[in-house]
């Protein structure tokens, strides 16, 4: 049961069945939000209302209410209001090398744990789709040669044998497990141009849900997802971690400023140019920090 003021509600207010093609599916529709008193959703930034639905289909007693989704509605629709710790609940998780690695190992422990106590370790397994990409760790150690790409790629597996080896068992092992290869790209990028599905699909004892693709992770570089209108923030490995074992990921109601681009670039002007001159227009109204520069004279912006 779910608190709606002194009304007990038994499901989510806003979930409806919609056929696309011949295929039905299960989505959580925002403009019936407005039936229930919040006729300002269909104003609110698109990321917005993308939180407000994640926070709608997550709705539990104790950890996501319905005075929680009115508070986060009337906080993005009226500015200057305090913000409030709130439940999210990801689609999925990106890991790099170096933070999923410890991850497995904690997964190994647990099956391990659980195997010495007489029950199933398989049961043990991320309880969202986890990508581990690997690229941290590669070095180049060779360059301006014909096959660089290649000798760089064998010199990586000859020095991480044994990591491999565990990535190798992991991904055969767990469900909702995926380790991208070196020699495929930047986490990030991999991640924008391969695994992002911007409307995600699952299997429910209700039928197939539709929902917007979200995630975090452990790189800072992560944000970049959210150019194709997915919800991505970056993470420690240990948030990471929790959310690999169903638990939300805590933060504050994020604050949304929105840069409007009017007009044609000039001649000559790059992609760089813009995205370097919003970001100092953002460093002004304090949504990126100045980086600080100790010179051994002063400080320096």
């Amino acid at each position: 049961a779910i608190n709606r003021g002194s009304h007990i509600m038994t499901s989510c207010p806003i979930k409806e069945t919609r056929t696309l093609g011949r295929q039905p599916y299960i989505v959580h529709n925002l403009n019936l939000l407005k039936s229930n008193g919040l006729t300002s959703v269909n104003t609110l930034p698109f990321s917005a209302r993308v939180l407000i639905e994640n926070m709608a289909r997550h709705m539990a007693p104790g950890i996501i209410e319905w005075d929680n989704i009115k508070s986060a509605v009337n906080f993005y629709a009226r500015s200057g209001q305090p913000s409030e710790l709130v439940a999210f609940y990801p689609g999925r998780v990106l890991m790099q090398d170096f933070t999923g690695v410890p991850a497995v190992v904690d997964f190994a422990a647990m099956r391990e744990a659980v195997h010495k106590a007489g029950k199933d370790p398989k049961k043990i397994n991320p309880l969202v789709p986890v990508d581990l990409v690997i690229d941290h760790s590669i070095q180049v150690d060779h360059f301006k040669e014909k096959n660089s790409f290649f000798l760089n790629a064998q010199k990586e597996y000859e020095r991480n044998k044994e990591r491999y080896k565990l990535l190798k068992w992991a991904q055969k092992s767990f469900d909702n497990f995926r380790v991208v290869p070196p020699e495929s790209g930047i986490c990030h990028q991999v991640n924008l141009e391969y695994l992002a599905q911007v409307v995600a699909t699952a299997q429910t004892p209700d039928g197939l849900l539709a929902y917007p693709d979200t995630l975090v992770g452990t790189d800072s570089h992560t944000t970049m997802i959210n150019a194709l209108g997915v919800l991505g923030w970056g993470v420690g490995g240990i948030e990471a971690e929790a959310v690999m074992l169903g638990q939300p990921y805590y933060m504050n109601l994020p604050e949304i400023i929105g840069v409007n681009f009017t007009g044609r670039p000039e001649k000559n002007i790059t992609s760089t140019d813009i995205a370097l001159y919003v970001t100092n227009i953002l460093r002004e109204e304090n949504v990126v920090e100045k980086i600080v520069e100790y010179t051994g004279e002063g400080l320096n912006h």
